[in-house]
């Protein structure tokens, strides 16, 4: 059976969640919104089930990974640990097309759709699920959009921003949750998030479902919040450094 986090690291855990929580809690308070507003997501990619199962004992139920067989290994494990727990797994990296065959059974978000051939594969992955009765609802996904259209960051930049929140939309399997996105590394954050921010009204112009905007993490949620942000996707800050697993 899966080992349990020790009494250190939980007490370490609710620590950092009491500081990240009041960062957020800070955050909309100086952009005068209500703290409600914004979803913390834990990215635990590379952390034992355990430390999720102690975050779970905390309070959260939101977790974001990368890698789609460490995960699926995970999420097996969080339902011996926390069988009853309502937890929902978010994909949260680069996916490759064929892995999303393995992503398929357990995920509740994909953040990282940022091609037509992604989301075509996705699609189809969802609808053959759907009839083998492995899973039971389309699959919500956000549309990662690319601050600077830098191809190896990923992401969709400007000009394909729409057509591709289109195709999810129109997809029988997927549905259009709304925009995911990361602020490029070295470039003015007040402008990216600004420019996040605007990709986010873009596609709620056309598609008024689509009110996520998942855009922020450790370094700089206080920004993304500013700029409207609905979810903070949060991993060092929350668990430390990730060469660290459960002690």
């Amino acid at each position: 059976m899966t080992q349990e986090a020790s009494p250190e690291r939980r007490a370490e855990l609710e620590r950092r969640l009491g500081e990240v929580r009041a960062r957020i809690a800070k955050a909309c308070a100086a952009a005068g919104r209500d703290p409600d507003e914004v979803e913390l997501l834990a990215v635990t990619k590379t952390i034992s089930a355990a430390d999720v199962a102690a975050l779970v004992d905390l309070g959260l139920v939101a977790f974001g990974e990368n890698r789609a067989q460490e995960a699926a290994a995970k999420v097996e494990q969080l339902r011996a640990l926390r069988p009853d727990a309502p937890l929902r797994w978010h994909f949260v990296g680069g996916l490759q097309r064929n892995k999303a065959k393995l992503v398929v059974p357990w995920v509740t978000r994909v953040e990282s759709v940022d091609s037509a051939r992604l989301a075509a594969a996705l699609d189809k992955a969802v609808l053959r699920a759907l009839d083998e009765g492995v899973r039971t609802e389309p699959l919500p996904v956000l549309v990662q959009y690319s601050v600077d259209g830098d191809p190896d960051r990923g992401g969709v930049p400007d000009d394909g921003l729409l057509a591709l929140a289109d195709q999810v939309a129109g997809a029988s399997g997927l549905v259009l949750d709304g925009l995911m996105s990361v602020a490029p590394l070295g470039a003015d954050v007040e402008e990216s998030f600004a420019a996040i921010e605007a990709a986010g009204r873009r596609v709620r112009s056309s598609h008024p479902g689509a009110t996520v905007l998942s855009a922020g993490m450790s370094g700089d949620l206080e920004v993304a919040i500013r700029h409207g942000s609905t979810v903070a996707r949060v991993g060092t800050a929350l668990v430390g450094d990730r060469t660290l697993t459960s002690r």
